[in-house]
């Protein structure tokens, strides 16, 4: 695949087959793209927790949000994701993380598509209750969740329309819409 194609590929899956299973492995190689990406001052304050185990993933699940402009709607039991990565920084190496994150979280959705595999990063996480369930070391500071698992759906871009409501929508048939600006009215110069 091309760069590009990854790219178009790469969507915010928010529905999987939770039955089908990434192996710890493949975690592994995920953060490890992200470990190989760029980093301000190259710090590297990031950290990764990792999970793909049903028990662990259902308290990560029970502490993050999904797809705010879909009201009233979250994965049901069994298009869950099958794995998680939580990213953390580092406290005691950087207080200041603000690019690393984005880049690192790319890169590994990236290699996810690249596997045949989706994701999606969530920032709606009530941090402090996910922290004390999993016993988080107070130095870290949880960045981002990302979802990983194998799509359950399509995912559709979409020219914005003229009214530039950039709100996602689900049709009748469960596909998933994307409204994105077009490149002439996003260059200005």
């Amino acid at each position: 695949m091309t760069v590009k194609e990854l790219v178009f590929k790469n969507r915010s899956y928010r529905r999987y087959y939770q039955d089908v299973p990434v192996s710890p492995d493949t975690l592994k190689e995920l953060v490890d793209l992200g470990r190989l990406s760029a980093s301000a001052m190259n710090l590297q304050p990031l950290k990764y927790i990792l999970s793909n185990e049903p028990v662990k993933n259902a308290v990560i699940f029970a502490h993050i949000g999904w797809a705010r402009y879909l009201k009233d709607w979250s994965p049901a039991e069994g298009e869950r994701p099958s794995a998680y990565i939580i990213m953390l920084g580092d406290n005691e190496i950087s207080k200041n993380v603000v690019w690393d994150h984005g880049i690192a979280a790319q890169s590994i959705l990236l290699g996810a598509t690249e596997k045949g595999l989706g994701g999606c990063m969530i920032a709606t996480i009530r941090k402090t209750d996910l922290v004390q369930a999993l016993g988080i070391n107070s130095r870290y500071e949880i960045l981002l969740v990302i979802a990983i698992g194998k799509p359950r759906e399509q995912v559709m871009i979409d020219t914005l329309k003229q009214d530039g409501d950039v709100k996602y929508w689900r049709d009748g048939q469960a596909v998933h819409h994307v409204p994105k600006r077009a490149l002439e009215d996003i260059i200005i110069g």
